[in-house]
């Protein structure tokens, strides 16, 4: 049994949970719930970013005590986790004390590597990043993301030499100590970490007042990166405490547009705090709506909650794990979410369900365990194979083609016949079922309650099919 640490990026609660976030935590659960069918320990982490002017100004908008804010919003994305039946063991908040000790105690522990300096440059407050000349002129003076200029600051910081760990960087890339997923992600970052520039790491409190002060400058608080990108190790209890145990990470879960922090500005301070980096930075593209980014000017931003309260969680996950690559972007028309849960949901699992356990009710199939299925599941290597490189759509559609197949072998083996006959269709329906036990183990960490009723069903002294089919067509 090995243990397992995975992690997702933490939102900033300035807004609510969006599609985005509900990638990050059903592909860190699935790799989560498969790796707990193999019998290891998982540790898996979840959280918020709580702190920077985005949050205070909002909250000042809003007329909420900055604290109040933080807290609602906070909660927004804990219910929303458990919504989605995510299994996190961890919730880490910004703004928790023993996280802002610990980010003053990783500050001084790499102090040699932080040096004061003058910024004069461009800024994204939207983004909250500094952005160089190279950016500024490649996007033409205004933010791609937020379709807002840049603005001219000049300021005092503090700064994290980047440069001092170019070179193991890029030897932890190139050798694949670090993966990075999608494999053509690593040429881009290889060539960002090129010209990356060392990052500023505070703002003068004049300027940012929503943050964790600098030790021993009271003028100055954190800027982002030593407050956020701790987050995956103080929820650990570093620096308080040992946490090879846990560290180095098995995967961290990031979305395309902060991957390069995730493989730049992280590695370099992992290594100034002298840590082993994570095994695999996995990325996952944004999701689309009709081919179009979601925006709020454009009116077609779509609600993750509403995706789930149409059918229920698992055509949500079914949706996004299957048909959405996970290393690719994806889109979501309520169309398509429709035909994928009529036509799939609901005609290949929801009705092989329903019929297999009517006919196995009527024949007096009934007892079996899943000590065979999960055998087979850890026997199935191709699947296993899929699952170890993060391949969950294809891992998820190669499992669907079993369950299509046993819906082609019930027509062709027409069991309901031998009973007509008067032959005994038992020993063909217990295969059957059998055989759907076996796909169901493959389904769990993709579809974990529908798989649990199927369980439930299919294992128990007496087979009741389901008084409702699991997938009602619409």
């Amino acid at each position: 049994m090995a243990k397992i640490y995975l992690t997702t990026a933490i939102p900033y609660v300035n807004g609510a949970p969006h599609l985005g976030h509900t990638m990050d935590y059903i592909i860190a659960d699935t790799f989560s719930r498969y790796h707990k069918l193999l019998g290891d320990e998982v540790r898996f982490q979840a959280g918020t970013d709580e702190h920077g002017n985005k949050i205070f100004q909002k909250a000042a908008a809003s007329n909420i005590d900055i604290q109040d804010y933080v807290d609602q919003n906070s909660l927004k994305f804990q219910n929303f986790i458990k919504k989605l039946h995510a299994e996190n063991t961890d919730f880490v908040r910004t703004t928790d004390a023993d996280h802002m000790r610990r980010c003053q105690a990783i500050w001084q522990k790499i102090s040699d590597h932080i040096y004061p300096s003058k910024y004069e440059g461009w800024y994204c407050s939207g983004c909250e990043s500094y952005v160089t000349q190279k950016e500024y002129d490649e996007n033409h003076g205004v933010c791609p993301d937020h379709q807002k200029p840049y603005e001219k600051l000049s300021e005092e910081n503090y700064y994290f030499r980047i440069s001092d760990f170019k070179d193991q960087i890029r030897e932890k890339i190139i050798s694949h100590e670090m993966l990075i997923l999608p494999e053509f992600r690593e040429k881009e970052i290889l060539k960002m970490l090129d010209d990356a520039p060392d990052v500023s790491v505070s703002r003068p409190k004049s300027q940012l007042t929503w943050g964790i002060p600098v030790p021993g400058n009271d003028e100055q608080v954190m800027y982002v990166w030593i407050d956020a990108l701790s987050n995956y190790i103080t929820v650990l209890g570093y620096a308080d405490n040992d946490i090879s145990d846990w560290w180095p990470a098995a995967v961290q879960f990031v979305g395309k547009d902060i991957l390069r922090f995730h493989t730049i500005i992280w590695p370099a301070m992992l290594l100034a705090l002298g840590l082993p980096l994570p095994k695999v930075i996995c990325s996952h593209g944004f999701i689309l709506a009709d081919g179009q980014k979601m925006s709020k000017s454009i009116g077609n931003v779509v609600d993750p909650n509403e995706v789930i309260d149409k059918y229920g969680i698992d055509a949500c996950r079914y949706y996004f794990l299957r048909h959405v690559d996970n290393f690719s972007d994806g889109d979501f028309t309520w169309d398509k979410y429709d035909s994928a849960y009529n036509t799939e949901l609901a005609n290949d699992l929801g009705n092989l369900v329903q019929r297999l356990a009517t006919m196995s009710a009527k024949n007096q199939v009934a007892g079996l365990d899943t000590a065979e299925s999960h055998s087979a599941f850890l026997d199935d290597q191709d699947y296993l194979d899929m699952m170890n490189r993060f391949e969950f759509t294809k891992a998820f559609d190669y499992a669907w083609t079993k369950v299509q197949a046993i819906n082609k072998r019930i027509d062709d083996e027409k069991p309901w016949e031998l009973a007509k006959k008067g032959e005994d269709a038992k020993p063909v329906l217990t295969s059957l079922c059998k055989d759907l036990l076996n796909v169901n183990e493959l389904l769990k960490p993709f579809l974990p309650v529908t798989t649990a009723r199927i369980e439930e069903v299919f294992t128990a002294d007496q087979i009741v099919p389901p008084a409702t089919p699991l997938f009602p067509k619409q």
